[in-house]
């Protein structure tokens, strides 16, 4: 049994804030500047050049890529072998307390969603999410997500009989449908099956898949790219002002499902696809 005490957990966190925040990972920026030069519109070529111009900036001064740095999403995967000295879900939130505080981010937490609808002052409660695995490590994935994209997302309860043809209209009605408000260019994280709550984790968690890879199934993968395609024929364009790149990707999973169901979520992730990794 190996020991990791929960202090090292909340440095490892603290860490993975100010590089999600601060640093674009460099399949976003290469689909960005992919995107610059395949676009004819020179207004949508501009835009993308000011998002590359800001990811730059970001990166080379310290400061957050965009201004809603988002609700902290922690994915923890942790090994059956690991015991956690420490509390841990108390040292998740305080790496977010320290980090959203000294890295000038962006507070936007709410601690009671209808009524009173006061802001917490240090962005937590963090949202987290835990899986035990086989092994002696931790590995954590960090995402903020900014609602401009997150209020675009959607989730559907098809028949099986909504088939392949079912899914693909609802993925690209729900991209027609947010138009600009999600931010485009966008990543577009889809979960197929599983129930309710598990298809829309698995499409979250697909926002975070890197720009450029594919489903293992080559049915999903081609899936992928037929839908890419047509989104981006939907002439949204970057900000919303028309062109050839309303988004960077369509990354898909699936899970085992019940025989009369077919969930299908999709969860949309602005161009400040914002994610961070390490392995304790």
């Amino acid at each position: 049994m190996r020991e990791i005490p929960s202090s090292v957990i909340r440095e490892a966190a603290v860490r993975l804030i100010y590089e999600a925040s601060y640093r674009i990972g460099p399949d976003i920026e290469a689909a960005i500047r992919a995107g610059i030069g395949r676009e004819r519109s020179a207004a949508a070529r501009g835009v993308l050049e000011q998002i590359a111009e800001s990811y730059e900036i970001a990166r080379a001064e310290s400061v957050a890529i965009c201004q809603d740095t988002g609700m902290a999403v922690f994915f923890f995967e942790i090994g059956q072998e690991v015991h956690i000295i420490g509390p841990f879900e108390e040292a998740v939130n305080d790496a977010v307390r320290e980090a959203y505080r000294d890295g000038y981010l962006r507070k936007s937490v709410v601690a009671e969603p209808m009524f009173e609808r006061v802001n917490t002052g240090d962005n937590t409660p963090a949202v987290i999410h835990m899986r035990l695995v086989p092994g002696d490590r931790i590995h954590i994935l960090f995402t903020p997500k900014g609602f401009g994209s997150e209020n675009m997302s959607r989730i559907r309860m098809f028949p099986p009989a909504a088939g392949v043809e079912g899914m693909k209209r609802f993925v690209i009605e729900t991209v027609a449908e947010a138009g600009p408000n999600p931010c485009p260019p966008v990543i577009v994280g889809v979960g197929v099956g599983g129930t309710f709550e598990q298809a829309a984790l698995t499409a979250k968690r697909m926002t975070a898949r890197p720009v450029g890879s594919h489903n293992a199934d080559p049915r999903y993968a081609a899936l992928e790219d037929e839908l890419l395609a047509a989104i981006n024929r939907l002439g949204v364009g970057p900000a919303g002002i028309g062109g050839a790149t309303t988004a960077l990707a369509v990354n898909i999973d699936y899970r085992p499902t019940h025989i009369a169901g077919m969930p299908v979520a999709v969860n949309m992730c602005c161009h400040c696809a914002r994610h961070a990794e390490t392995t304790l």
